[in-house]
């Protein structure tokens, strides 16, 4: 054994620390040994020839739940192998010990996941038994050296202490989910297994998109995508290559979700009116996915937080000597704030946050979007189900006219679209702009106070430049329209016009048109350079402003601006200029969204507020105010 590490077992193997470390790797060795032969023998040469299409594709229950553990497993083994790698440091010789045990327990985790998922894609689940009994020896073990650490003293501020309780507990959750596919699938000593039959989109095979279909891996790096992208590389794709959209993305899917919530809308104990009912029932058909990618959302910008705390604590620990740490059994332990002092293990933290701060902004971004154009679909499908069954009398009296139909059909839902989309950002743009601020005032004091009120102060000025901006935008493509419109009919009546010559008059208006169009667009294209200085310049002036007072109130003391809250000031000043940037964008999609909201209940628009109730109210056809049922 290395050196400082007892070789008496008077007291007991369990009591002896490299011996603990060793009982670990049993579980490990177990998995690799019982499962390599299957997957390079077995289902390691089916599982590349399994496609989305295969008839036996199934989700075992707890899939996701399942993917999740593993990758936080994967995360808390890696701190494991540095802490051990870390503790290691403290001693004369090395001791493979510390982390040797946790880099087969990756080894392990991944062949459990690989492994599992070709039982999965095979729908053979009866071999689930090598993974239930690796679960049950790695909680077993991973008890007993939480429990003799608990006994020896060693408590919640040392670092492996914590690591070994948390492994303990992923390994049991893992159990559990495995406890549970016994009992929902009963394959193992059930007489009667439970068959599950594949969903109806995979027994067709014109339906390609496999989103909806394939493990959580593949869905948050979009791993299944690779086909197209190879196919499009090579040849140009067509339609027939892209297929069909699974049931639950479909138009009519969706509309009878939006159907069914606005009929359980009118059905409550207490009908409610105004506008207060749609946004109950869109809320009812699509919350949920907004709701989890405003989750999504909230996670990504937490982690974006965690880069410029690294790089604070890199360049402020960077030369900083090593604190000594206790030995027990043998061993060197440190505790958490030794270990997130050490630069190397900063470097790691920041890269793996980063990762997953872009996997789950981009999920959040997919959710967000897919939910976005479920909503378009649903609306345009219930406004045209809905239209086609209007007494045609509405639309010759005046009350309803095609310009109106189609400004339903394409701008409001379109605004309605846009809304869901950058409705994540309108929720997570204040805790960004909140938690930086309070991380700033940790770094810099009184002094980032003074640099967040700039930008409140500003957030107006903002505000209204993009108000003048999507006004400007407006008046230009009416006028971009009246001329086209004026265009049309010269191109229209040109013969009419040479009989007359009246050239000059139409050519005089369609310039007189054309000049107005130009006037908007400088307008436009000054308010856009406006809006983009201002987004640019004003996180700057705040950071000038904030060191300039910080500077100021501390030149009568010793302290000075150091690199690291200098470094870490400018990443948290980068990150608060996204929201500011997004800011104008998301405030008008959010006004244009509640604009088209309200036109749907307007007075003046009666029959258009038919449109979005329940198919109870609907009217047969009527041609020229005779009735006729098609």
């Amino acid at each position: 054994l290395p050196k400082g590490i007892p070789t008496k077992v008077d007291n007991g193997l369990l009591n002896n620390g490299c011996f603990l470390d060793a009982l670990g790797v049993v579980p490990h060795v177990f998995l690799l040994f019982s499962t390599f032969p299957i997957l390079f023998i077995g289902w390691g040469s089916q599982s590349s020839k399994v496609h989305i299409h295969h008839s036996t594709w199934l989700h075992f229950p707890g899939h996701n739940f399942r993917w999740l553990l593993t990758i936080v497993l994967l995360l808390v083994l890696v701190c494991e192998i540095a802490e051990g790698i870390v503790s290691d440091g403290f001693n004369q010789s090395r001791h493979l010990h510390l982390y040797m045990p946790a880099g087969l327990g990756i080894l392990a985790a991944i062949t459990s996941i690989v492994y599992y998922h070709n039982i999965e894609t095979s729908n053979f689940p009866k071999l689930l038994i090598a993974l239930l009994i690796y679960w049950t020896l790695a909680f077993i073990t991973k008890t007993i050296k939480f429990a003799k650490y608990d006994d020896h003293g060693i408590g919640l501020r040392q670092l492996r202490f914590c690591i070994t309780g948390l492994l303990a507990l992923l390994y049991g959750l893992l159990l559990g989910v495995e406890v549970n596919v016994i009992l929902r699938r009963r394959y193992m000593w059930f007489p009667c297994p439970t068959e599950v039959k594949p969903p109806d989109d995979l027994q067709d095979l014109g339906v390609r998109f496999q989103q909806p279909f394939v493990n959580l891996l593949s869905k948050s790096t979009y791993c299944w995508m690779n086909t197209f992208i190879t196919s499009a590389h090579k040849r140009p794709i067509d339609l027939k290559t892209i297929g069909k959209l699974p049931i639950s993305m479909r138009a009519l899917t969706n509309f009878q979700r939006l159907r069914k919530a606005f009929d359980a809308q009118e059905k409550g104990p207490v009908p409610l009116k105004g506008s207060r009912w749609i946004w109950l029932a869109l809320r009812q058909a699509f919350g949920r996915p907004l709701v989890l990618s405003i989750t999504f959302r909230f996670i990504a910008d937490l982690l974006g937080f965690v880069g410029p705390l690294c790089i604070s604590g890199i360049v402020h620990h960077i030369s900083s000597d090593n604190h000594n740490s206790p030995t027990l059994l043998g061993v060197h332990f440190i505790s958490s704030e030794a270990f997130l002092a050490n630069a190397y293990v900063l470097a790691v933290l920041l890269f793996l946050a980063l990762l997953l701060q872009r996997t789950f902004l981009q999920a959040s971004y997919y959710v967000a979007i897919e939910t976005g154009i479920k909503l378009r679909a649903a609306i345009q499908t219930k406004i045209y189900h809905k239209i086609m069954r209007l007494c045609t009398s509405n639309m010759s009296m005046g009350d309803m006219t095609t310009a109106q139909i189609c400004s339903l059909v394409a701008r409001d839902t379109n605004h309605l679209m846009w809304f869901f989309f950058l409705c994540p950002n309108l929720w997570a743009m204040p805790v960004q702009i909140v938690m930086g601020v309070l991380l700033l005032y940790s770094l810099l004091g009184v002094s980032a106070l003074i640099g967040a009120t700039v930008i409140v102060v500003l957030a107006p000025l903002q505000y209204f430049v993009a108000t003048r901006l999507s006004r400007a935008q407006k008046s230009t493509l009416e006028h971009t329209g009246e001329r086209l419109k004026k265009t049309n009919e010269l191109l229209r009546g040109i013969k009419l016009l040479k009989l007359y010559t009246w050239e000059h008059i139409f050519r005089s208006s369609v310039e007189e048109t054309r000049r107005q169009e130009l006037r908007k667009l400088r307008t436009f294209a000054l308010y856009t350079s406006l809006s983009i200085f201002m987004n640019a310049a004003i996180p700057i002036a705040a950071v000038l402003i904030i060191f300039a007072v910080h500077v100021h109130m501390h030149s009568a003391t010793d302290f000075d601006l150091s690199p690291a809250v200098a470094f870490g000031s400018l990443s948290l000043f980068h990150i608060l200029v996204t929201p500011l940037f997004l800011l104008s964008s998301v405030l008008h999609s959010t006004v244009k969204a509640l604009v088209s909201h309200f036109f749907f209940l307007n007075p003046l628009h009666s029959t258009l507020q038919q449109v979005l109730h329940s198919d109870a109210i609907e009217e047969p056809f009527c041609l020229n105010g005779s009735v006729k049922n098609l």
